[in-house]
């Protein structure tokens, strides 16, 4: 028997391909007939007349985000201190909300906190220009994105019979079919199985939190999650002389047992070539580099795109360990951590999904007005959607940010009542974050980035009492869109997915019953809602 040899790093990605050890392998030899199919139909993942692939980034609002207190109904009446007594948040004076016009960025400059304005007082909600909405300040770096025109803000999205629960509607979201507990797959697992790469590509969706979320998760084709990008490969140790070493004895070991010969095997011998021709890219990316804005951000010095220490966090250090200047908190570096992870894996390699989620969202006490526990979520998720659109305009590579779609995701709302612990309870409807180089947006003197939360929408925003904060149970923002009709845009005309894979995607797409295409009452609960809303 021969005895064990030291790989190189290369044996040790070629090896680790071979073997195919670890989990993002094991379900690679079981070919479904639903990939086979989407090997010929669709355009994910494919390029594009420009050469390009289309990509999407996500982010996932655990806990519950209250949209009212993010895009505010300042023109609601109902939006007082009657209803929310602490948590109510009055506009800024800066700019009259009822103006139209691009969206109100109050830059602090290098001696003010970047939270408030020039002469150093709180700032308020920030003007949107369609003549109603408003944005909580806290995601003030929203504004410069909005107002290019890359930023959509889609309020009253829910789906039908909505469930209070955590787990399920946070499940009902993952998979795409509220209400249906059959369903264990995912609904962007479902889109990269559609495209027919996951027999080739080791990568095409990639999350980056501690666990493989169930947005990703399915049986047949193996997706990939990283808690620790310093921890990266299959087998989970450092990338280190150390860790290499430990590996390579490990794979010399494992490489005494010899294969049996399978079905297919040339077709797997090219999926683990891919794999190692991936993870040879992928050692190759410097998980630490940093970036920084390419302009004076917010009036002061070019900040860290992806703050992940005090150090890089805004102008703190630069104006004498200055905690007003923080452009994010400070617990949340990990997150930055990941996002960063999350960018460059979508611009260094050909994965096409890849995202991580915020926690903490679930506010039912002590929640905060302009400072507090969902003002500091917020700013997460500001700075966020900003440090990405800067970094894909100025390193574009395998994406770019006109080839990239950022979405948020959150299972419901919050109550339009305050409760008793200055926190807001599970409601339904909430606000769903859409940005890219190819949204279309604001448009100056033309169409707002606002939808669902004016007056004028096809389905109005009612104001008062009686109207649409209160219209389900008396207490609850009612729904005018449905999120499968915000995704199903996504995947469609960004993505690429032809109509009959879309009706895989997201099950029942074209069902009149569900009203998810052109809009109409959803006999589920008999609901109206908006047409899929023209986001691309």
């Amino acid at each position: 028997m021969t005895s064990p040899r030291i790989l190189t790093r290369r044996g040790f990605l070629h090896h680790s391909a071979a073997l195919g050890l670890g989990t993002a392998l094991a379900t690679l030899t079981d070919i479904p007939f639903v990939m086979q199919r989407a090997l010929a139909e669709g355009g994910i993942g494919k390029p594009g007349p420009d050469g390009r692939v289309k990509k999407v980034l996500f982010l996932f609002l655990r806990g519950a985000n209250d949209g009212i207190n993010a895009v505010i109904p300042t023109g609601d009446s109902a939006y007082n201190t009657t209803t929310r007594p602490t948590l109510h948040v009055p506009p800024d004076p800066g700019v009259d909300w009822r103006t139209r016009g691009p969206a109100h960025f109050p830059v602090a400059g290098p001696n003010t906190g970047t939270y408030l304005r020039p002469d150093g007082t709180q700032l308020g909600a920030l003007a949107l220009g369609n003549q109603f909405a408003t944005l909580h300040p806290s995601l003030k770096f929203l504004a410069p994105v909005y107002n290019a025109g890359h930023l959509a803000l889609l309020h009253r999205v829910g789906y039908p019979r909505q469930s209070r629960s955590h787990f399920d509607s946070q499940n009902y979201w993952e998979t795409g079919s509220p209400r249906d507990d059959l369903i264990k797959d995912g609904i962007f697992y479902r889109a990269m199985v559609e495209s027919g790469l996951t027999g080739s590509n080791a990568l095409t969706g990639v999350s980056f939190q501690s666990s493989l979320p169930l947005l990703l998760r399915g049986s047949k084709a193996a997706m990939t999650n990283i808690s620790d990008t310093s921890r990266y490969n299959l087998l989970g140790v450092p990338n280190t002389a150390a860790g290499n070493l430990k590996a390579d004895r490990f794979l010399a070991e494992a490489n005494r047992i010899a294969a049996p010969d399978r079905k297919s095997r040339e077709f797997l011998n090219l999926q683990y070539a891919n794999v190692a021709r991936t993870l040879e890219t992928f050692a190759s990316i410097n998980f630490n580099q940093e970036f920084l804005d390419n302009e004076a951000t917010d009036g002061d010095l070019p900040y860290n795109l992806f703050p992940t220490s005090n150090n890089t966090n805004g102008g703190y250090a630069a104006r004498g360990n200055n905690a007003a200047k923080y452009v994010v908190p400070t617990n949340s570096y990990d997150f930055f951590r990941q996002l960063r992870a999350a960018a460059l894996v979508l611009n260094k390699t050909d994965a096409l999904v890849a995202g991580t989620q915020i926690d903490g969202w679930d506010t039912h006490s002590s929640q905060g007005t302009l400072n507090g526990s969902h003002p500091d979520l917020l700013r997460r998720v500001g700075w966020a959607i900003y440090g990405l659109r800067k970094y894909f305009l100025q390193n574009p590579d395998q994406c770019r940010w006109d080839d990239l779609i950022v979405v948020t995701l959150s299972e419901f709302g919050r109550t339009t009542f305050e409760n008793d612990d200055n926190g807001t309870d599970h409601a339904e409807a909430s606000v769903m974050f859409v940005a890219g180089g190819s949204i279309k947006g604001y448009q100056p003197g033309g169409r707002s980035g606002v939808f669902g939360c004016s007056p004028s929408d096809p389905l109005p925003w009612q104001t008062g009492t009686a109207g649409s904060m209160f219209q389900t149970e008396n207490r609850y923002l009612k729904r005018t869109y449905d999120y499968r009709s915000v995704l199903g845009r996504i995947f469609r005309n960004h993505l690429g997915s032809t109509p009959e894979q879309l009706q895989r995607i997201i099950p029942g797409y074209a069902r009149p019953a569900d009203a998810l295409l052109a809009g109409g009452i959803q006999t589920a609960d008999g609901v109206r809602i908006q047409a899929e809303p023209d986001l691309i």
